[in-house]
């Protein structure tokens, strides 16, 4: 497989976003089984849960240099590998405390392959002069989709989340490695100096408006990945596999979107697409919160994943392309400043499910979709204006 991306350098991207959501998702369709392991109820899983999105906020304080100082092929050989060994870490442990310090370690690899993937997607969107980010990202759900199929499929005839977690592990380490060794990370869109060294980046007027335009997809998002198994066990007490194809199914049907996604944003523009999709954001999580049946409640799932799928790639590409800091600096602050609603989701969502019901938890989304609809303006500032 040696030079297998020397000339395509888009094929290159698709599978790195694949394969960091492949390990990536490996632990969500199992977190079902994990709070059975660890003895805890929802609270408290979410309050373990929350090790992954402090290592992710942490780290992209500096992951902006940590991707200027090191190459693409070695963050993708190093940072997946150690992704998915954090959480055959985690699988081990009985204490929501120690769980959730593990979970620090794999937060820290997704903070800076997540940075890693984006500038890489958009260096070769400029390289080609089309839009490729939606697809890119396509193929993050379709990873994702694969992952929570195989995690329910573990779950269901009985297989260990370690033992499931080790083979995974195995896996995507050596199929990493190998596509990968030796690729050539495209250039820069823009020549730019490094700024001066900073703990915080501090997003500018316009990186701040696109954080308030996606926080509502990740919040949906996050509140799908974390918690659309559990979800589908305790209302509707369904057998693992249907718990887990929840989460399969939110993954597929935001992976079709994005696929296709670009050709209707170069059409209609980015506005008009995102407004309609954060209508079917909208219509999800009212059939999530109101479902009477599970197959309602899997209906509005796919709506959440197919309405959530365009937003957070549109919001990347708008801030790598934003001229008023460097590429690296925008995409960590849009990052940094988004993923802090994933720092704050899981220990919220848990405490509201365990006191007041999982239906209440999906209802919170609400609000911040409302500011997502009032924030649409934010995609179409004339500096991103380079499509």
């Amino acid at each position: 497989m040696k030079d297998y991306f020397r000339n395509k350098p888009k094929d290159a991207v698709f599978v790195s976003f694949f394969l960091y959501a492949f390990s990536l998702g490996t632990l969500f369709p199992r977190l079902g089984d994990l709070q059975i392991q660890m003895n805890i109820d929802k609270a408290t899983l979410g309050f373990a849960l929350i090790g992954l999105p402090l290592g992710v906020q942490l780290t992209l304080l500096f992951a902006d240099r940590i991707v200027r100082k090191f190459n693409f092929r070695l963050i993708l050989t190093i940072g997946i590998p150690l992704l998915s060994i954090s959480q055959c870490f985690a699988a081990l442990m009985q204490s929501p405390y120690l769980f959730a310090g593990i979970l620090i370690i794999g937060g820290a690899s997704i903070a800076v392959i997540e940075v890693a993937v984006n500038l890489e997607a958009d260096r070769v969107e400029a390289f080609l002069g089309k839009r490729i980010m939606n697809r890119s990202h396509a193929y993050w759900s379709f990873g994702f989709f694969g992952a929570g199929i195989i995690g329910a499929g573990f779950s269901q005839i009985g297989i260990s989340p370690f033992l499931h977690f080790v083979a995974i592990t195995l896996f995507i380490s050596i199929i990493t490695n190998l596509l990968f060794l030796d690729y050539i990370a495209a250039k820069p869109r823009r020549q730019s100096f490094p700024p001066q060294k900073k703990v915080f980046v501090w997003p500018s007027k316009s990186i701040f408006f696109l954080v308030l335009f996606s926080l509502s997809a990740m919040l949906v998002e996050g509140a799908s990945i974390d918690w659309s198994v559990i979800f589908m066990r305790d209302i509707f007490n369904t057998v693992p596999l249907i718990s887990g194809f929840s989460l399969a199914l939110a993954a597929i049907a935001q992976g079709f979107i994005r696929y296709f996604a670009d050709q209707f944003v170069d059409q209609y523009g980015p506005e008009k697409v995102s407004f309609y999709s954060l209508i079917a954001m909208v219509l999800g999580v009212a059939f999530v919160v109101f479902s009477p049946n599970p197959v309602i409640a899997l209906l509005g799932f796919l709506l959440m994943g197919g309405g959530s799928a365009v937003i957070f790639p549109l919001a990347m590409s708008a801030a790598a392309r934003d001229s008023e800091k460097t590429p690296e600096e925008n995409v960590a602050s849009l990052a940094q400043f988004v993923f802090v609603v994933f720092l704050l989701a899981p220990p919220l969502l848990g405490f509201i499910g365990e006191y007041f019901g999982l239906r209440w938890s999906f209802a919170l989304a609400f609000p911040f979709l409302m500011i997502s609809l009032l924030s649409i303006s934010a995609l179409n500032m004339k500096k991103n204006k380079n499509f």
